[in-house]
């Protein structure tokens, strides 16, 4: 193979990377305007942002299919909110393979590196998903969610805020944060060869963006699961936190707004 085919071949890597994540990012964002396997209206699920008090709706039995689209629902949740701003860390990680020095090994692992590394980030997200759909149930059960999918209980739903909140101002949102700001940062602190090491390095990036944004994500509970407004404000927070300049600034100031609000909603109840 000729250097300018090795080339050629390195640039289509390149948009084929993009493309997979943007791909992915797409379905799973038309899989939650689709209601994402629950039956549900998203557009009706979504016109409230704040707990409004309603009588709960229970789904009945938790059946092994029910289980499924709970699961289901959080995992496309998850990649809708949380690739966007993984992007670019895959899409370098991807660059870093295709320069490394033995051009043609680099063409024939790469694609399979960066796939691992992938999937190994959303692995750690897939485990938050199904500890979510636990917690869900466990809402549910005890009868604290209401028709629209969020805590019915407002000390939950202000507490949640609260906490969400005052994480945003520790050292470990802080430390986790700069790992998620900084992709190169990140590759070069954790750089491990071949497949295994991809997995690794996923694993280590999915892990660093959960310390970072896990409390964030529990806030559905908060606005609605369902809620695609409050979805979006919190894809949107994400974003900004791990991709604009000054997203460390924002996210403190996003975690006092965040308790402000939790306060108010408790002081108002």
């Amino acid at each position: 193979m000729s250097d300018a085919a090795v080339e050629s071949l390195f640039r289509r890597d390149s948009l084929a990377v993009a493309g997979a994540l943007s791909a992915l990012i797409l379905l799973a964002w038309f899989a939650l305007l689709l209601g994402a396997g629950t039956g549900m209206d998203p557009a009706a699920m979504s016109g409230w942002i704040l707990p409004i008090d309603v009588p709960a709706s229970l789904s009945g039995d938790w059946t092994p299919a029910y289980w499924l689209i709970v699961f289901f629902m959080w995992a496309a949740m998850m990649v809708a909110m949380m690739l966007p701003s993984a992007s670019p860390t895959v899409l370098l990680y991807a660059r870093l393979i295709r320069e490394a020095s033995s051009r043609r090994q680099a063409a024939e692992d790469g694609a399979g590196r960066v796939t691992v590394f992938a999937s190994a980030y959303l692995l750690v997200w897939g485990l938050f998903s199904l500890i979510a759909a636990v917690l869900q149930w466990g809402l549910e059960h005890f009868g604290a969610m209401s028709a629209l999918m969020n805590a019915r209980v407002v000390p939950l739903a202000g507490g949640l805020l609260i906490a969400a909140g005052l994480y945003q101002l520790t050292p470990l949102k802080t430390a986790c944060l700069k790992h998620c700001r900084g992709p190169a940062h990140f590759i070069a602190a954790h750089w491990r060869p071949g497949l295994d090491g991809a997995f690794r390095m996923g694993l280590a990036h999915g892990l660093y963006c959960l310390g970072c944004c896990s409390l964030l994500m529990l806030l559905l509970f908060v606005g609605g699961v369902m809620n695609l407004v409050w979805i979006a404000a919190l894809s949107l927070l994400v974003a900004i936190e791990k991709l604009v300049r000054f997203g460390a600034l924002i996210s403190k100031g996003a975690g006092v707004l965040l308790m402000g609000a939790g306060f108010v909603l408790l002081a108002t109840a």
